[in-house]
């Protein structure tokens, strides 16, 4: 699966996530065995963990570096990063659907 289908397809994931209580429960308990059954393929020795950002707890996740990156390109990336540029897998942008950002704004 091409990088442009992946984040489509986990960004659905990630929607029905939002949707779905029962399927958020699955996907937090057993990521890899629920991303499968989800149409998404997990290499075989590939461990995955997924968690959930809450007002009190913000996962930053740095993706690997990918191959085809310039040094350019990482040059004006850590001039002024933009993580909606790199937040593709989310329908919603990098907001959810209630808005408000990230990390989520304190009530």
């Amino acid at each position: 699966m091409g990088r442009e289908a992946m984040s489509k397809k986990l960004g659905q994931i990630i929607a029905r996530a939002w949707s779905d209580a029962d399927f958020k429960a699955r996907l937090l308990a057993n990521p890899a065995e629920t991303l499968q059954a989800a149409g998404v393929e997990v290499p075989a020795g590939v461990k995955v963990k997924a968690v959930e950002n809450t007002n009190e707890q913000f996962y930053l996740v740095i993706p690997q570096k990918p191959d085809d990156l310039s040094e350019e390109q990482l040059s004006n990336v850590a001039g002024g990063y933009n993580p909606g540029d790199l937040c593709d897998p989310c329908q919603f942008g990098s907001h959810g659907p209630q808005g408000g950002g990230y990390p989520p704004a304190r009530p």
